[in-house]
């Protein structure tokens, strides 16, 4: 039995070792795919990782993936028993109308194993996503004349809802007051979920809090260490998309809670090794995951909402209430894009470009915690 190797990190760049090694993990995922692709692929996977982002790249590689089983399994388009086996004249065969047909699958299939039949359903924005990885796949395989038509154009459409055409889901002040009780409190909670609170309240509180202050990306909180602070001069850096690196100020709020968290919770974990540095922990000491935020916040926005846990929104949605709670109580929607990283128009970035202090003016007057004492 091979012997798992221990990954060593020789770091002379100015980000955090663990921002280095979860781009590593994107990397090794994407590499892991393409090894099942056919070989044909090899200039496309060249492509993919000079033109898009390491979390598009390997998005792109599933979607193709799964199109290439589709093939094998849904289709008379291939005689390949394996997705390596798959040859360019099979793809050179392939009609538009096969890939909307493809899509028209996409909508709605299913996956059996020995004991179970899984049922899968995409909305029309990740039925986007799928057409686009392979919209993108065709049209290189055409420039690079491995195939003799470009066949995208006869793509059908997929009309994707606009921003403005969708209800925004986020939390109204008083849910936030509610969700903030419950966590300071424990009320609401069950009897298991409340030993679990005993332990880790300051924890949660200060992830809630920091999520509604900054409206910061899932990936984003979880990967903050506590050497992303600078308590003296009142900020902590992000690591945003892109790789791109963003300062963010400290108000009282989170100040207060952060500061309760690390000096009367966190101090008494026993941490492991690797996790010294990372802010939030888990009762075991390592870095909490993604997933185990998205549940923490699943159960908090639950009891705002007053319905059901599976029902609570997710990090995301407190992303849109710190946009909306900021936005109404009259800021510029331009400081709130800059505030949250937003991709907006040339115009915009350029009008927030002027406002060197928009961020910290923003959080500055934004305290979830004076508002939540004043209950």
């Amino acid at each position: 039995m091979a012997v798992k190797k221990e990954i060593k990190i020789h770091n002379k760049s100015n980000k955090p070792d663990n921002i280095i090694l979860k781009e590593f993990e994107i990397t090794e995922k994407a590499a892991f795919i393409e090894k099942e692709l056919p070989n044909f692929l090899s200039g496309f996977f060249v492509y993919l990782k000079g033109n898009v982002l390491p979390m598009t790249r390997l998005a792109y590689l599933q979607d193709i993936r799964f199109f290439c089983n589709y093939l094998i399994n849904e289709t008379d388009l291939t005689n390949a028993n394996i997705i390596r086996n798959i040859k360019i004249e099979d793809f050179e065969h392939i009609k538009a109308s096969d890939i909307n047909i493809f899509i028209d699958y996409c909508r709605r299939y299913k996956v059996e194993t020995e004991k179970n039949i899984y049922i899968y359903e995409n909305d029309k924005k990740s039925l986007s996503r799928k057409k686009s990885s392979i919209s993108v796949l065709f049209k290189f395989l055409y420039r690079d004349e491995l195939i003799s038509r470009n066949i995208t154009d006869a793509f059908d459409p997929i009309k994707v809802p606009k921003p403005g055409e969708r209800e925004i889901k986020a939390l109204q002040d008083d849910e936030v007051m509610k969700m903030l009780d419950a966590v300071s409190t424990g009320e609401h909670l069950t009897e298991k979920e409340y030993q679990y609170w005993k332990k880790t309240k300051k924890r949660d509180k200060a992830i809630l809090v920091i999520f509604l202050t900054y409206g910061l990306r899932l990936s984003e909180l979880q990967q903050l260490n506590l050497s992303s602070f600078n308590f003296t001069r009142g900020e902590f850096k992000i690591y945003r998309k892109r790789g791109k690196e963003s300062i963010m100020p400290l108000n009282k709020s989170v100040l207060k809670v952060l500061s309760d968290y690390i000096n009367n919770e966190r101090s008494n974990i026993d941490k492991l090794k690797e996790n010294q540095d990372a802010l939030f922990l888990s009762l075991q000491g390592k870095r909490m995951t993604e997933r185990q935020i998205r549940e923490l916040v699943k159960k908090y926005t639950s009891i705002g909402l007053s319905t059901t846990r599976s029902a609570g929104y997710s990090p995301h949605k407190l992303r849109a209430t710190a946009a909306t709670s900021l936005i109404g109580r009259g800021n510029s929607i331009y400081d709130v894009a800059t505030l949250l990283d937003h991709e907006n128009v040339t115009t915009t970035q350029l009008y927030a470009a002027h406002k060197k202090n928009v961020k910290r003016d923003l959080v500055t007057n934004f305290e979830w915690e004076d508002e939540f004492d004043k209950n």
